[in-house]
């Protein structure tokens, strides 16, 4: 639906219009006069209702919603954002005098250089420094380092922080001197974006009547944020023919999601499938992607911040390449410039070798193997 806005001269003069026209005599409506000031009145009054109209059709319509109107909306069919993400990882907590034995708590924390960003110790049973029974890890006498699980405080994107960014200890821990991040830390999502909310919500209609591909689709985008897959129809996991299966590649990011995503993609596959069919859940066949290259930067800048800045782009953007997506060669170099001002040139750009585009197989997808910028 069209709108047909008035702003508030247009408004006065189509009211001065209509009551001379209806009056039998030449009437007073110079500014100043109190007819005059009666219709600029009546004009006021009649823009802030027409504001109102606006304002009440964007809020109930999603396509003009923004922000916790289109939550409401979403709300009324049962549809809700999906939340930010914290950024996890690994740091590395290490001492001067390893003679004694030290814990890490469980709820310590770490934090960046600029302080603006805190890392929480998390329980990590795969660790094996890590104690249930002390709750937290163990830095055993005469051991000098031990790598501990954390995770932002605060989700969202700006805990993704490159590799050496965590150096602070929040609070003292008795035995423990030193603490860093020798990888980045990534993961970190902000919450789902209007648009991305949006469209999820067209999926979600779409897949109402169940037992479609797009009904499949909308279980699986529901589930988490920075989740890629693909669904291949009338073919088994070795990629032959079979009539009534179907094959579901799902990533996280990672090209080795966890056991744990794929059985909840099963299960949320399971509700919506067409009777009669089966299928499969699985990750994806990577095809790893080793980039090296040889930056130039201004003579005043910090190379080595902008060759972290590089790689972390890089890595950044291969992460969120979709299963089965195309890694393009020359969208590397636009990547390289587009992450430090402080680059003038680039040199020597490979990609697995060479400089052709690098194109995943059947239920592959492309992620980051060895970056190495110089």
């Amino acid at each position: 639906m069209r709108l047909s806005l008035q702003n508030f001269s247009t408004l006065v003069e189509g009211m001065a219009a209509s009551v001379q026209g209806a009056a039998a005599s030449l009437l007073d409506l110079t500014v100043g006069s109190v007819l005059r000031a009666i219709l600029e009145a009546n004009a006021a009054l009649a823009l802030w209702m027409q504001w109102l109209i606006v304002q009440t059709l964007s809020a109930t319509r999603l396509a003009t919603s923004a922000g916790a109107d289109c939550d409401s909306f979403g709300a009324d069919f049962g549809f809700a954002r999906l939340p930010a993400t914290a950024a996890s990882g690994v740091v590395v907590v290490s001492r001067f005098t390893p003679s004694l034995q030290a814990l890490i708590p469980v709820g310590a924390s770490f934090g960046t250089a600029n302080n603006q960003q805190s890392f929480i110790v998390v329980a990590d049973s795969g660790n094996p420094a890590y104690s249930a029974t002390l709750g937290g890890y163990v830095l055993a006498a005469n051991i000098a380092a031990v790598s501990v699980t954390v995770v932002a405080a605060i989700a969202g994107q700006a805990g993704n922080v490159q590799a050496g960014a965590i150096s602070l200890l929040s609070a003292a821990i008795a035995g423990v001197d030193v603490v860093s991040n020798p990888n980045a830390l990534t993961g970190g999502l902000d919450a789902e974006s209007d648009a991305a909310f949006k469209q999820r919500f067209g999926m979600y209609l779409a897949g109402l009547s169940k037992a479609t591909t797009g009904s499949i689709a909308s279980a699986i985008a529901g589930i988490m944020q920075g989740l890629s897959y693909a669904i291949a129809e009338n073919l088994d996991q070795t990629g032959a023919p079979q009539m009534g299966f179907f094959v579901v590649t799902v990533d996280d990011g990672t090209g080795a999601p966890p056991a744990s995503l794929l059985a909840t993609v099963q299960q949320a596959v399971e509700q919506v499938r067409p009777i009669g069919t089966s299928f499969a859940v699985q990750g994806p066949v990577v095809t790893r992607a080793d980039i090296s290259l040889t930056l130039t930067t201004d003579s005043l800048a910090d190379h080595p911040v902008a060759v972290a800045a590089v790689a972390a782009a890089l890595a950044g953007y291969i992460a969120a390449l979709p299963v089965g997506g195309t890694l393009s060669y020359t969208r590397l170099a636009q990547l390289v410039y587009d992450a430090s001002s402080a680059i003038n040139n680039i040199s020597g750009l490979l990609l697995n070798g060479g400089s052709a585009d690098l194109v995943p197989g059947r239920f592959g997808a492309v992620r980051a193997g060895v970056i190495a910028v110089a």
